[in-house]
C-alpha cells in the first residue's frame, strides 16, 4: 500500500474496535502508511477489514476478543505482540453511546453497560500495553474520547468518556519519562456508513427517534463548522498523535469536532 507518507515503516501498531467506523479508517490509513497493524474487535467483521488490507498489499493481522474483560484485553494484546513482534503504537478505540435517552429514562443494566462499553475497554488495553512499553522503553497511545463529555442525552457515555481523558492524563504523566506518550482524540460528530452490527439491537420507538434527533441538532448547533466530521478527518489526528511528528504531545485531548472543545 503507497501514495502516502510512510510515517509507520517498520511500526507495529494495535487498534481496538477496528471492524467498522473509525477504527477501521485508522486501521487502513495506518497500513498505507507502513503500519504492521494488528485490528482487533469482537465482530467477525474485523477479519473482513484485515482481509481487505492484505488484498492491498498491506501487512495486517485480526484478532477476536472481546475488550470489556481484562482477560480478553491482556489475550489480545498478548496475540498481537505475538503476531507482530512488538507494540509500537496502540490506539484505543472501543466505545459509542449505545443508548441516546434524558439520564432519568436509563435504567442500572444500561448505565453499567455504557461504562463497560466505552471506559473498560480503553483501561484494560492500557493496562496490558504498558508492561511491553516499559520494556521496551517507549511506544505511543492513542485514546479515542468524545467532545459528548458536555452534550446531551448520553450522561452515563459522557461519564465513561471523562474518565478516558481523566486515565490519559494521569498515564501520561506517570510515563513520560519511560518514552511513553499518552493522547486521546475527542471526537465530534462523524458521518459513517450505517453500521453493520448495531450497537443497540433493541427497537426503537418514536422517543427514540426524538431523543437520538436532539443529540444530532445540540452536535452541529455547537459545532463552529455546523457539520460532521469525516472518518478520514478523525483518523487524520488519531494517526498524527500516533506518529512521531507528534514527539513533543504528551497529556494532552485534542478535539476534532470543528471548534466544539467538548
Amino acid at each position: 500500500m503507497t501514495g502516502r507518507a510512510q510515517r509507520f515503516a517498520g511500526k507495529a501498531l494495535v487498534v481496538t474496535g477496528a471492524a467498522q467506523g473509525i477504527g477501521r479508517q485508522v486501521a487502513m490509513q495506518a497500513a498505507s502508511e507502513g503500519a504492521h497493524v494488528a485490528l482487533v474487535d469482537r465482530s467477525e467483521l474485523v477479519k473482513e477489514a484485515a482481509a481487505e488490507i492484505v488484498a492491498a498489499g498491506g501487512r495486517a493481522v485480526a484478532i477476536l476478543a472481546d475488550l470489556e474483560g481484562w482477560a480478553g484485553a491482556r489475550g489480545a494484546i498478548e496475540e498481537a505482540r505475538a503476531a507482530l513482534g512488538r507494540v509500537d503504537v496502540l490506539v484505543n478505540n472501543v466505545g459509542g453511546a449505545i443508548w441516546m435517552r434524558p439520564f432519568e429514562h436509563f435504567d442500572e443494566a444500561q448505565i453499567e453497560a455504557e461504562i463497560r462499553r466505552s471506559l473498560f475497554p480503553t483501561l484494560w488495553c492500557c493496562r496490558a500495553v504498558l508492561p511491553l512499553m516499559i520494556e521496551a522503553g517507549g511506544g505511543s497511545i492513542v485514546n479515542v474520547s468524545s467532545i459528548a463529555t458536555r452534550g446531551i442525552n448520553r450522561v452515563p457515555y459522557s461519564a465513561a468518556k471523562g474518565a478516558v481523558n481523566g486515565l490519559t492524563v494521569a498515564m501520561a504523566m506517570e510515563n513520560a519519562e519511560r518514552g511513553i506518550r499518552v493522547n486521546a482524540v475527542a471526537p465530534g460528530g462523524t458521518e459513517a456508513p450505517a453500521r453493520r452490527i448495531p450497537r443497540n439491537t433493541s427497537a426503537q420507538d418514536e422517543r427514540d427517534a426524538t431523543w437520538m434527533q436532539e443529540v444530532v441538532e445540540q452536535t452541529k448547533a455547537t459545532s463552529f463548522m455546523k457539520r460532521y466530521g469525516t472518518l478520514e478527518e478523525q483518523a487524520n489526528a488519531i494517526l498524527f498523535l500516533a506518529s512521531d511528528e507528534a514527539s513533543y504531545v504528551t497529556g494532552t485531548i485534542l478535539p476534532v469536532g470543528g471548534g466544539d472543545s467538548g
